[in-house]
């Protein structure tokens, strides 16, 4: 390790500089491959005929990503940083295959303004948690309860099978996350201050891939609720 690199470390408000950059240079990297991969297998008539029409495959692959994603996020302290990457990249190829399906549902120029908009609101959110002088942790609490209640009322939704209640949830999942992302940010920030000044470099990338890793999972929930509404208004 390089001085300079030491000297960072051991510096609380240089560090913090240094995750946030880091956080969102993996996260950008985790997007770019599931868009890369997304595009690619929706452009693949084989691919996608294998894709949608194999339900048990589909299904299973659905099951690989929750488990990838629950088993990152539960052992990450307890991975080396290499399969901490390695694990956050291939979680971001699976999520790539599984949204190619978008394609198949939307229209192009539905699906890429919605990208812009949700990065638009997204960094407005991140901008927002890393300027705001106001103690956002006790957000959590409500944004966590929202959130079960936003997947209990979508549970509920598949067997009504209510559109005009599929669109109020997409705009509830819309707020959620909108407000998840602000407190996530700054919850990578508090993050980094609990190490101090005692944080090593495997440390320092651990702590960047989870940062990276739990804005990914916002970015991206608040991409599909977004393009639910976006979808549903560009077909009246």
């Amino acid at each position: 390790m390089t001085e300079k690199k030491a000297s960072m470390l051991e510096n609380v408000f240089v560090r913090e500089r240094s995750i946030v950059k880091n956080v969102y240079l993996w996260m950008t990297a985790g997007l770019g491959i599931t868009g890369i991969v997304a595009f690619f297998v929706a452009s693949n008539p084989s691919l996608m005929k294998a894709l949608i029409g194999n339900s048990m495959g589909f299904i299973l692959l659905v099951v690989g990503e929750f488990a990838l994603v629950f088993y990152l996020s539960a052992r990450l302290n307890k991975m080396s940083q290499t399969s901490a990457i390695a694990a956050f990249l291939a979680y971001s190829v699976l999520t790539g295959v599984l949204l190619s399906t978008i394609f198949v549902a939307y229209a192009g120029v539905v699906i890429y303004k919605t990208f812009l908009t949700t990065a638009l609101m997204f960094a407005g959110m991140s901008i927002y948690a890393m300027t705001t002088k106001r103690d956002l942790s006790g957000l959590g609490y409500y944004l966590r309860m929202g959130l079960w209640g936003l997947i209990i009322a979508s549970m509920m939704n598949m067997f009504f099978r209510s559109a005009g209640f599929d669109y109020l949830l997409s705009f509830v999942g819309v707020a959620i996350f909108l407000g998840l992302t602000a407190f996530d940010t700054r919850k990578i920030i508090e993050m980094n201050n609990q190490y101090g000044s005692s944080m090593d470099e495997e440390e320092f990338t651990k702590v960047s891939i989870l940062g990276a890793l739990t804005l990914y999972l916002d970015f991206l929930n608040l991409f599909l609720y977004l393009l639910r509404i976006f979808g549903r208004s560009n077909n009246r």
